[in-house]
């Protein structure tokens, strides 16, 4: 069967026992070193992926992520939300009322930002209703004073299902008595647990309720967006806030008033940054790893080129060319790069789809609580196949990069000097 005379001589060369242990051990390192950067360097940057995945579905499930907001009560809000849905950016909306106050209950005082929300609105932007773990939020009716609070929070006021809370007002009423700070009981009708930090810090209340709290009319302070790209949140909320004054009256949604735009990168566009740059630095360190078996393939190339003088002098005296010597060389180069960077993309694979598991099972096996610091109780992991291709593509180049120099040494070999001393 016919196979090009380097391929042939390169694959020989590989398979075949080598008088040099040295080179071999050299060699195999380079190998071992290039599975495990790619390895590594794809667990890593999957992992690194699943966190940003679970900052955008939990953080951003709960947080606007894109708002406009008014200074006055819109009044009829519902038309207000028709005209921002017509964005084709905009999946849905929600109206709200935010205010900020203290929860206590059994002698335990906590600050929390409470959200005055529709329900079967809020269902369409939030991912709270698939973290209920006791209740519902369709359990908030106007008129009950009824609250949905966090699992953290709960737990550190000592509430169950059917308690009372009481919502203090940082805002004070005048009385016979003097005056004092004016506060409403609540019942607990919902718990939701999505993140520590989340569960401590927010609740949910009915919209008309959290009016009469605030002794304000009928209506919302704002529209809450979700949008098909988070990342043109920015945008939406610019363009929503546009339809003020003279397309919100010609809706009949609001009174000539502003509406003011903001979204989650005014807000917690830090965390995703951080997220981002921590992934770019951590993949350029690793990368290192792949440079450095690169740099090892050189080395084992070059030392092999010199063991094999006299090899390659005897096949220039039976007409090799120079090129012939160069290709025969650049397969051995080629062939440690291929298997180190195969055998790398298939280990790295399956721990980054076993990472999870097996970090759960030793945090669970030996109470290491090794998650105890982050918004989420396990290791998340998000295989990206544009990862692998990059990460694979740039390892096969720098393979193939490093074999350039040894071979082209090889192919300057002269055969009468050479041979002179054999």
């Amino acid at each position: 069967m016919f196979r090009p005379l380097a391929l042939f001589i390169g694959l020989r060369y590989t398979r075949a026992e080598r008088s040099n242990r040295f080179i071999s051990f050299i060699s195999l390192i380079s190998m071992v070193g290039l599975t495990l950067g790619v390895a590594v360097l794809i667990t890593v940057l999957s992992v690194m992926n699943g966190f940003d995945r679970e900052l955008k579905t939990r953080i951003l499930g709960m947080v606007p992520q894109a708002t406009v907001t008014s200074p006055e009560v819109i009044g009829d809000w519902q038309a207000l939300a028709d005209r921002i849905e017509e964005d084709p950016e905009v999946i849905a909306v929600a109206p709200f009322i935010q205010l900020q106050g203290m929860l206590t209950s059994n002698g335990q005082v906590a600050g929390i930002m409470v959200t005055g929300v529709e329900p079967e609105y809020e269902k369409n932007v939030s991912i709270i209703n698939e973290h209920m773990t006791e209740g519902s939020i369709d359990t908030l009716k106007n008129g009950d004073f009824s609250i949905v609070l966090g699992e953290a929070m709960v737990q550190s006021l000592g509430l169950n299902i059917g308690d009372k809370v009481t919502l203090v007002l940082p805002e004070a009423s005048p009385s016979p008595a003097g005056v004092i700070p004016r506060f409403k009981r609540f019942t607990l009708t919902g718990v939701f647990s999505i993140s520590p930090e989340v569960d401590s810090l927010m609740a949910f209340i009915p919209m008309n309720d959290a009016a009469k709290l605030l002794r304000l009319p009928a209506g919302a302070q704002g529209i809450r967006m979700k949008l098909n790209d988070i990342f043109k949140a920015p945008q939406a909320a610019q363009q929503a806030a546009a339809i003020s004054p003279q397309a919100a009256q010609q809706a009949a949604a609001i009174s000539p008033v502003q509406l003011y735009p903001s979204d989650w990168t005014q807000t917690h566009g830090n965390l995703f940054g951080a997220i981002q740059m921590e992934k770019a630095m951590v993949g350029l360190l690793l990368f290192l790893i792949i440079l450095v078996a690169a740099f090892n393939i050189v080395s084992s190339l070059v030392m092999l080129v010199t063991d094999k003088k006299a090899d390659i002098a005897i096949l220039k005296t039976f007409g090799a060319s120079p090129r012939l010597i160069t290709q025969v060389f650049m397969v051995q180069g080629v062939v440690i790069g291929v298997i180190g960077t195969v055998a790398g993309t298939i280990l790295g694979v399956v721990f980054a789809l076993s990472v999870s598991d097996i970090l759960g099972w030793i945090n669970q096996s030996f109470g290491l609580n090794l998650f105890d610091a982050y918004f989420i109780n396990y290791l998340p992991s998000q295989l990206r196949l544009t990862d692998v291709v990059l990460i694979t593509g740039a390892s096969f180049v720098l393979s193939f990069l490093a074999t350039i120099y040894p071979a082209r040494r090889a192919a300057r070999i002269q055969p009468a000097q050479t041979l002179r001393y054999e």
